[in-house]
């Protein structure tokens, strides 16, 4: 007997169920006609995933339903396993449905529902409480969805009520090293429970998630027989012969940096496209933070749909002009020049009699950022294009950014990219092509908003500050365990200080692409108003 297994990655878009429904039926269409007996399908696939608080509502949950029989319509001479909610008895159930010939012949109740993370499931569903067995052409199918099968027992569960295949359907999130974790712990599973598995991924970018794909399938010894290229939606094909799945292609992963760049060019271009926006603009600086934002920029829209403002002041070195010049000249994009010394004049002269008797401060250089962003964030609404801000994680943490003014924007490309990694990625993108001066990637990072000012003038040198950053940020390791590693006490204190008193920052801040297991925003929700002092223990 042979059975042949389609894996549609797909690129979903939550709450547009009537988009992803019609995907759907295109995708059984094209898998009919290469003669496929089943289509496996993401999580969640009906509705995209996550839908967050959309599932309190029943229009909502109605129409997913809708959807459902819209799909059963086209599920004739084929079999499809796709994602949806469902609801029994008052409780709402993530599941897994089978379809076949205009009927539900399986449905399945996720039984592990995550609530750790950038997860929370458990707000929403009741978790399931048993197996649930496909028959299909004598073959016995296990289903199963996500959480389920990082969970011990499951899989086992399913050996046990005579499965002799595992499908998975997924929304599993990227970070750097997902993909190797991801396989390496169900491979485990897999192993151990001796049935072999087939494990379709979501790809795509949800507001700050992104989703990966890399979709794959492992014999009953675990080992890999197929890989789904990554960040890519596509059709992939297995077969089922001879009791045993049978080798496929195997997609080579992305390298460390290499993998993350490529996140975020798709964070970038899938915000833009599922948010209905006309491309994007940003400030061009001549620093590298904003060489990097437009690089991905283009690599993720394409130049024409780009655009930068370059907006000196008395204190912007001519280099940082010159360079910001040949960074849009290099990529192809358009570019303004727009001087912001009258705008901080008038301002200026407006406060003089209040701030009569005052010092000059960070007062006087948060005003100049302000500027700036009032004037991106008039061409972004002139424009219909989305202003991407360009501020990174080691400056989000230690609140080394201006709110409404470099901050003001709709969408934060590195937010989740430490300072150190931002230098990285801007080494690996010239080695497709020159497009960041040498000279912005080897001078001292600067704001320029203060006569010859550094940034190392504020904060530990980079190579100091993003390891204790990683330490206390991503690990929550403790001010006393970072200083027994070997990192200077006034270092320490300094970073844990400003992250502490930031918080308020951060939660204005845009949302951005997370690439890192403890990203700002869902992964680490901690008060503004608090007692709390990180740097306590040191007293």
């Amino acid at each position: 007997m042979t059975l042949k297994i389609a894996l549609a990655q797909l690129n979903l878009t939550v709450g547009d169920i009537e988009a992803n429904c019609q995907k759907i039926i295109r995708t059984l269409n094209e898998a009919r006609q290469v003669s496929a007996d089943l289509v496996v399908f993401p999580e969640l696939t009906v509705t995209g995933y996550p839908p967050e608080d959309l599932l309190f509502r029943q229009d909502f949950l109605a129409q997913s339903e809708r959807a459902i029989q819209q799909i059963l319509a086209h599920s004739h001479g084929i079999t499809a396993i796709i994602g949806a909610p469902v609801q029994h008895q008052g409780q709402l159930y993530n599941a897994a449905l089978a379809l076949r010939d205009g009927h539900i012949v399986a449905e399945y109740h996720k039984q592990a529902l995550p609530n750790y993370g950038v997860f929370d499931e458990q707000r929403y569903f009741t978790a399931g409480q048993q197996t649930q067995i496909l028959s299909l052409k004598g073959l016995q199918i296990g289903l199963t969805v996500c959480e389920d099968i990082w969970q011990e027992g499951i899989i086992a569960a399913n050996r046990q009520a005579g499965a002799e295949l595992i499908v998975t359907l997924n929304a599993s999130p990227f970070h750097a090293g997902k993909v190797h974790q991801r396989e390496e712990v169900i491979a485990e599973q897999v192993k151990a429970a001796g049935i072999p598995l087939v494990y379709v991924n979501q790809v795509g970018g949800q507001d700050e998630l992104i989703f990966d794909g890399a979709s794959f399938a492992l014999d009953q010894e675990g080992q890999l027989i197929f890989r789904a290229a990554e960040f890519t939606e596509q059709l992939n094909w297995l077969e089922w012969t001879d009791g045993r799945l049978q080798t496929s292609y195997i997609a080579p992963h992305y390298q460390p940096v290499v993998s993350e760049y490529q996140a975020l060019i798709l964070g970038i271009r899938d915000y833009v496209r599922k948010n209905g926006f006309k491309g994007a603009i940003l400030g061009l600086s001549g620093g590298i933070d904003s060489a990097l934002v437009l690089a991905l920029a283009v690599d993720a829209l394409g130049a024409e749909q780009v655009e930068v403002v370059l907006m000196p002041s008395r204190y912007t070195h001519d280099m940082s002009v010159e360079d910001a010049v040949l960074e849009a000249d290099a990529l192809g994009v358009k570019h303004h020049i727009i001087a912001i010394e009258p705008a901080v004049q008038a301002f200026n002269q407006m406060l003089a009699p209040v701030f009569a008797g005052s010092k000059t401060d960070t007062t006087e250089e948060n005003i100049q950022a302000r500027c700036r962003g009032v004037l991106l964030m008039a061409l972004s609404n002139k424009q219909g294009k989305l202003l991407l801000t360009t501020g990174n994680k080691s400056e989000m943490s230690v609140g080394y950014a201006t709110l409404y003014g470099d901050m003001a924007g709709g969408f934060a490309p590195l937010k989740d990219v430490s300072k150190l990694l931002v230098y990285e990625m801007a080494r690996y993108r010239n080695t497709l092509s020159a497009v960041i001066p040498e000279r912005v990637i080897i001078r001292p990072p600067s704001a320029e908003l203060a006569p010859d000012q550094k940034d190392e003038d504020s904060l530990p040198p980079y190579d100091v500050l993003d390891p204790i950053l990683a330490l206390y940020v991503e690990q929550d390791k403790s001010a006393s365990e970072i200083v027994a590693l070997g990192y200077p006490r006034p270092a320490v204190e300094r970073a844990i200080s400003l992250v502490d008193r930031n918080e308020y920052k951060r939660r204005q801040s845009p949302p951005g692409i997370r690439i890192t297991p403890r990203a700002f925003g869902r992964d680490r929700r901690y008060p503004i108003s608090s007692g709390y002092r990180g740097i306590a223990e040191l007293d």
